[in-house]
């Protein structure tokens, strides 16, 4: 369906604001769906980001402030998140031995377990739509366009 059907608007100032417009649009499109993916794993796609950042730390422990610095929404609260992936056992958090202000947080077996589960059915629940040439066009558009 087109952004005009989607939004029942017809007319953009110009190409550029629709574009600007499209992308608003479909990013809320997306984290709607993922909203609606992550829930029958019990995690937020905040969560979710947190979970794969450790998992990158190839068994070395991250900070908060690490955490903070590469998540996707860097609105979110990185300890609140942390917490609640505790809670449900899918992280371990520990004081740092070398500056115990910092807090050290590794993801646990089960955390691991859970990435596994969800990666296979994400990567086929997102874009079924476009080619991979298209995806790596779209990728180097948006690039640029945060310039």
């Amino acid at each position: 369906m087109t952004l005009e059907e989607e939004i029942k608007q017809t007319k953009f100032k110009s190409q550029t604001q629709k574009a600007v417009i499209n992308i608003l649009f479909t990013a809320g499109w997306i984290s709607n769906d993922h909203h609606r993916f992550f829930k029958k794993y019990d995690i937020s796609s905040q969560q979710f980001n947190i979970l794969r950042i450790l998992r990158g730390q190839n068994g070395n422990p991250a900070s908060m402030s690490l955490l903070q610095d590469r998540m996707l929404d860097r609105m979110s609260n990185a300890s609140r998140l942390v917490e609640k992936l505790k809670q449900k056992g899918l992280v371990d958090r520990s004081e740092c031995i070398i500056d115990r202000r910092q807090v050290d947080v590794l993801i646990t077996r089960k955390g691991l377990d859970l990435l596994d589960e969800i990666g296979l059915k994400l990567d086929s629940n997102l874009i079924e739509n476009i080619t991979n040439e298209e995806a790596l066009t779209l990728n180097k558009i948006l690039d640029k366009f945060r310039g």
